[in-house]
C-alpha cells in the first residue's frame, strides 16, 4: 500500500526529529556525560521511534478502511506489523 503524502510527510518529521535527538546523545556520550543523563534521554529517543512506527501503522490502517473498506484489512499482516514494533 502506498501512503499519502502528506500521511507519510507527517511520520518522517516526527523520526527526524528522534534522528536528530539521536545524535544528540551520541554526541553527550562522546563528551562524557553522566551515564544516567545519557539514558535518560536515549528513552526519549527510542520512545519517539516507536511512536512514529504506531503512527506509520495507524496512518496505514485508517487508508485502508476509508478507502477499501473493512474487509482489506489483512488482520495476520496488520498484527506481524504491530508484534514487530513491540
Amino acid at each position: 500500500m502506498q501512503l499519502d503524502a502528506d500521511d507519510v510527510k507527517a511520520v518522517t518529521t516526527r523520526l527526524k526529529r528522534a534522528h536528530g535527538h539521536l545524535a544528540s546523545v551520541i554526541r553527550m556520550l562522546e563528551e562524557g556525560a553522566e551515564c544516567e543523563d545519557a539514558l535518560t534521554q536515549l528513552a526519549a529517543v527510542n520512545k519517539a521511534i516507536n511512536r512514529g512506527g504506531y503512527a506509520l501503522v495507524a496512518t496505514g490502517l485508517h487508508q485502508c478502511l476509508t478507502e477499501q473498506g473493512p474487509d482489506s484489512v489483512d488482520t495476520k499482516k496488520l498484527e506481524k506489523l504491530f508484534l514487530a514494533l513491540a
